[in-house]
């Protein structure tokens, strides 16, 4: 039998209590009931429950509505294996206080072993609505509605266990089966109703073309729980009503048939000046005082790194005049124009046993162009709920502003032409806007106006 472990009620509580209730016995003074309460609390702290359950009835025979005695009572019953003895206190004590989740927990353990189910699910009820995120609580009718066979609520519930629930590392050892339980029940659940749904909209959707029938399929597997729902969620600059979309579709930007074609020129600059060893600083590199959150192992380390071409609207001319085929190639991109911010084309290298944290870019207003050179196997890349391969020769355009992450876990570096274009579903008028605002954005705060590209 599960125990709730006990109240922790403090002087000032016992004070208030024998304060504002009558006493059933005015031969005992208020003074008295404190001793008694202290010796009780000493004898269930030196593990003599008998010696301390006959010092609580004490107490509640002068104070009948005493919620710490009462609760100390229930759970002393509930150790003793008496469910009916834990109830009748335990009833009292929620109809004297009440507030505490654990006094609520307690009676719907009672109520369990007696096997009472309609009073087991008052109790948790009233657990609940003292505290509706109590993950214990949670947990108990979660537990009951499987019992009683009712999936569905059982799976809500677990549901929301999952969500409630610390990391399992920061969970209370007891706990660990009930949540791991809960959210394997809650995965089944959802997949068996994916099936489901599968089976029942496969004549629907047969015949239809792909491109016809994605964004419904999207929203199946967000109902059925196969994706979790990202938005886009830039650090800066938000453009409302710009379409979400992960990867872009690749016919929409022709241009890149050249970069893709001229893959091993790219590919031979890049070798070059990775032979020189100069130029290359860690792409990560936030000042002393800012907090660094999911970048504290990658700030300032040359685990990830970047040759840098164009650098917040400016070219960088050292570097540049190093490259000049992938600069050449880069003036044929769609790149934004917000000096101080965009566009940024540089070389990424991602060393070796290296992870790129989840993370979100600045703005919608502009995409991100990947143009893989050199890529080992063991390396991969995620885009809200897609994840793809770096395949050299064949470039991909995603929004940033959707969390992302990518990994290398070969032994081998991996590298990447990486540039910002416009996003395109912004109109001609408004990337023009945009950019006007950036201008006065600069104004403002007295920075750079004029791009060196």
């Amino acid at each position: 039998m599960l125990l709730v472990p006990p109240q922790k009620t403090g002087k000032s509580d016992l004070i208030r209590t024998l304060e504002l209730t009558p006493l059933a016995n005015p031969t005992i003074s208020a003074q008295d009931l404190r001793a008694l309460e202290g010796q009780a609390a000493q004898a269930e702290m030196s593990g003599r429950l008998d010696d301390a359950a006959q010092l609580w009835e004490r107490i509640v025979s002068a104070v009948p509505t005493h919620a710490p005695a009462l609760f100390s009572l229930g759970q002393y019953s509930l150790r003793k294996n008496d469910p009916t003895r834990a109830r009748h206190w335990l009833d009292q004590v929620v109809k004297a206080d009440g507030r505490d989740p654990q006094q609520w927990l307690s009676l719907a353990v009672a109520c369990q072993g007696l096997k009472d189910e309609a009073g087991e699910e008052a109790a948790l009820q009233g657990a609940l609505k003292a505290d509706p995120s109590d993950l214990l609580a949670l947990i108990l009718r979660a537990n009951l509605f499987e019992r009683q066979g009712k999936v569905a609520d059982a799976a809500r519930l677990y549901g929301a266990v999952a969500v409630v629930a610390p990391p399992a590392e920061r969970l209370h050892p007891d706990l660990r089966a009930s949540v791991a339980h809960a959210i394997a029940f809650r995965s089944e659940h959802q997949r068996r109703y994916g099936e489901f749904l599968d089976a029942q909209l496969a004549r629907h959707l047969d015949g239809l073309p792909a491109e016809h029938t994605r964004r419904f399929r999207e929203a199946v597997d967000l109902l059925a729980g196969r994706r979790r729902r990202f938005e886009s969620f830039p650090s800066s600059f938000f453009f409302p009503r710009l379409e979400t979309i992960e990867f872009f579709d690749r016919p929409l930007f022709p241009w890149l048939d050249a970069f893709e074609a001229n893959t091993e020129v790219i590919r031979d600059e890049f070798v070059a000046v990775l032979q020189e060893d100069r130029g290359f600083s860690p792409y990560i590199g936030y000042p002393d005082g800012v907090p660094l959150n999911q970048w504290a192992e990658l700030n300032h380390n040359p685990k990830w790194s970047a040759f840098r071409l164009i650098e917040k609207g400016l070219r960088v001319e050292e570097n540049a005049s190093r490259c000049p085929r992938t600069m050449a190639l880069l003036a044929t991109a769609p790149q934004p124009d917000q000096v101080g911010r965009t566009p940024a084309a540089m070389f990424s290298l991602l060393k070796p046993q290296t992870r790129i944290p989840p993370h979100t870019g600045e703005t919608n207003v502009r995409l991100i162009t990947h143009v893989p050179l050199i890529v080992p196997e063991k390396c991969g890349f995620r885009v809200g709920n897609t994840t793809r391969e770096w395949v050299p020769g064949q470039a991909f355009v995603f929004d940033d502003s959707i969390e992302h992450e990518a990994w290398n876990e070969s032994d081998k570096p991996r590298a990447v032409l990486i540039f910002d274009i416009w996003n395109p579903l912004l109109s001609e008028e408004e990337r023009r806007l945009v950019s006007a605002l950036s201008a006065a954005m600069n104004a403002f705060a007295g920075a750079p106006q004029e791009s060196s590209l």
